[in-house]
C-alpha cells in the first residue's frame, strides 16, 4: 500500500484523462438508460422484488453458519470438494497447492473479482505460474497491466481504438477498431489458450446450501469455457454469497442483470451441481469450490456494516454515482471502487489503508436509491467518515492505526452541533455569503476548509425563498 499515488494527485490526473472521461460518460449514460428501460418495460413490481432480496439476503446472513455447513454437506454429496479459507493468504495457498498436486503450471480464468481481492494472480506470478484472464475486458487489462476500472464492466475506461491499439501492440494482431473484428482477434488468441487447458477457474454469483450446487451468469461463454473444458474446475467463492435455496438466487439473478447491463437475463447461467457423470459427454472431472472469509465474519458482526454484505456486485451504484464517472475506478487504488467500494473496502482492507475513499462521496444518495438489494450505502459512508475521525462508535478493520487531525475533529464536532439545530442552522445558511472574504482570507489557517475552500463558496440563498423555507418549517425569524 505504500506505492499508492496520494489521492489528491490521482484525482487532478483522472480529472484531466479527457479521454477516460468521455469514455465513462458515453458508457455510463448508457449503462443508466438501460436499467431504466428494462425496468419500466419488463417489471410489474420492481420496488417489492428489491424487498423479496433484501429479506432473502438478511436470512441467509443471520443463518449463515448454517447455510456454510448445509452447503458443505449437499455439496460434497454431489462430489464437490469443499475448501475453507480464512485469508486471503490461505485461499490462494489452497489453489497453488491444488495446482502443485497436479503439476500445472497453467490456469485459465472466467471473470471473478474475489480473484482480484485475494492477489491471486500475484500469487501465482510469484511461484511461476501463469494465470491467463479470458473474459474480454479482463484480457485487455491484462495484457495492458492494468487493474479493473469496475466491477462488471473492468475496462469500460477504454474504447475500441484504444483496444485495437493494445491487441496490436501485446498479441500482434492487425490494427482494427471495429468491434467484431477485435472479438475475432480475443477469440483465436483465447482459443489456442484453451487447447489442452487442464484447469479452469472461476467465481462464484451465487451459491445454494440446500441444492449444494453454485451458479455463475457470464455474457461471453468464456466462463463456460473455464468449468467445462478443463479437467478440474475451481470456484472462488465469498462465505456471503450462499443463499438458502434455488428460489432465493434466482430473485437475485432477476435484480442482477437489470442493474448491472441493463439486460433482462444473461446470456449464460451456469448451475454448477458436480464433476462430470459417468455417460456424461463433458465437464471438469473434479470440482473444487474455495469458501473464504477474509474479515467477512468481521463485517457480519458488525452492527453499523453488516449490511453491506448483501451487495450482489452489480455495480448499480457506480453506474449511478456522479464522482465515480469523473474519476474513474483506479482512482479508489483499491480492488473495489464507487460507493460500494467505499464501504466494503475499508472493512476488509482496513480503514487505515483504504480510508481516504470516504472523501469520495457528495452524499447525494443515489447509490442508496438505485441498490437494488437496499444497501443503505449512503449511510454506511457517514459512519465510516465518523470512524476515520475517531467519533465512531462501533469502529471498524484498522482504526487502532489511524492518526487523527485534533483540529478537524475539533472542528467537525462543532459543526454538528450547529447542523442538527434546525433554528441556528437555518439563520446561518441565510447569513453564510458574508463571511466568504474572510473565509478566502485565512482559509489556509482553518482546517478542513482550506481544501473545501479551493473549488467552492458559501451560498447564498435568496431572501424571498429563505422566507418560504420558514413558512415551510413553521419558523420565521426577522
Amino acid at each position: 500500500m505504500s506505492s499508492k499515488i496520494s489521492h489528491e494527485e490521482i484525482v487532478h490526473t483522472k480529472l484531466n484523462d479527457t479521454q477516460m472521461r468521455e469514455n465513462l460518460n458515453v458508457a455510463m449514460h448508457t449503462l443508466q438508460r438501460n436499467r431504466l428501460k428494462i425496468i419500466d418495460e419488463k417489471f410489474e413490481d420492481w420496488q417489492g422484488l428489491r424487498k423479496k432480496a433484501e429479506q432473502a439476503k438478511n436470512n441467509a446472513l443471520m443463518s449463515l453458519e448454517e447455510r456454510l455447513l448445509e452447503f458443505e454437506t449437499n455439496a460434497t454429496k454431489n462430489g464437490i470438494q469443499v475448501h475453507w479459507a480464512s485469508s486471503s493468504n490461505d485461499a490462494c495457498e489452497i489453489i497453488y497447492t491444488l495446482m502443485k498436486e497436479k503439476n500445472i503450471t497453467k490456469i485459465l480464468k472466467g471473470k471473478s473479482m474475489a480473484s482480484e481481492e485475494i492477489g491471486l494472480n500475484h500469487y501465482l506470478q510469484a511461484k511461476g505460474i501463469s494465470a491467463i484472464e479470458t473474459d474480454l475486458g479482463e484480457l485487455i487489462l491484462q495484457l495492458n497491466g492494468e487493474t479493473p476500472v469496475h466491477i462488471v464492466v473492468p475496462a469500460i475506461h477504454r474504447n475500441r481504438y484504444e483496444v485495437g491499439k493494445i491487441f496490436q501492440e501485446k498479441l500482434n494482431a492487425p490494427l482494427e477498431s471495429e468491434p467484431e473484428k477485435l472479438n475475432a482477434i480475443a477469440r483465436k488468441h483465447l482459443r489456442d489458450e484453451f487447447e489442452g487447458l487442464q484447469m479452469g477457474l472461476s467465481g462464484v454469483n451465487f451459491a445454494m446450501s440446500k441444492e449444494g450446487a453454485f451458479w455463475l451468469i457470464e455474457n461471453e461463454g468464456n466462463g463456460r469455457m473455464c468449468t467445462t473444458a478443463p479437467d478440474i474446475h475451481i470456484a472462488l467463492c465469498g462465505i456471503e454469497k450462499v443463499m438458502e435455496s434455488f428460489e432465493d438466487a434466482a430473485t437475485m439473478v432477476h435484480l442482477l442483470t437489470p442493474s448491472a447491463t441493463g439486460q433482462f437475463i444473461p446470456t449464460y447461467n451456469n448451475i454448477i451441481t458436480g464433476p462430470r457423470k459417468n455417460g456424461d459427454l463433458d465437464g471438469p472431472k473434479e470440482v473444487h469450490i474455495v469458501l473464504f472469509d477474509h474479515h467477512r465474519s468481521d463485517m457480519l458482526a458488525h452492527k453499523d456494516y453488516f449490511e453491506a454484505l448483501r451487495c450482489i456486485r452489480c455495480g448499480a451504484c457506480m453506474n449511478f454515482c456522479p464522482v465515480y464517472d469523473k474519476i474513474g475506478g483506479h482512482t479508489y487504488q483499491t480492488i473495489y471502487p464507487g460507493p460500494i467500494g467505499e464501504v466494503i473496502s475499508p472493512n476488509l482492507f482496513g480503514i487505515d489503508e483504504t480510508g481516504d475513499i470516504l472523501s469520495f462521496c457528495s452524499l447525494c444518495g443515489r447509490c442508496s436509491e438505485v441498490c437494488p438489494v437496499k444497501i443503505p450505502l449512503a449511510d454506511l459512508i457517514r459512519k465510516l467518515r465518523s470512524n476515520k475521525v475517531g467519533q465512531g462508535e462501533n469502529p471498524p478493520l484498522g482504526t487502532s492505526a489511524l492518526e487523527y487531525d485534533k483540529a478537524e475533529s475539533s472542528a467537525m464536532q462543532n459543526f454538528a452541533r450547529f447542523a442538527t439545530n434546525g433554528a441556528i442552522w437555518r439563520f446561518s445558511l441565510s447569513k453564510a455569503h458574508y463571511f466568504n472574504g474572510i473565509l478566502h482570507k485565512f482559509k489556509d489557517s482553518l482546517p478542513v476548509v482550506k481544501k473545501w475552500s479551493a473549488f467552492k463558496e458559501l451560498p447564498q440563498i435568496k431572501l424571498d425563498l429563505y422566507k418560504e423555507i420558514q413558512k415551510i418549517d413553521g419558523v420565521i425569524y426577522e
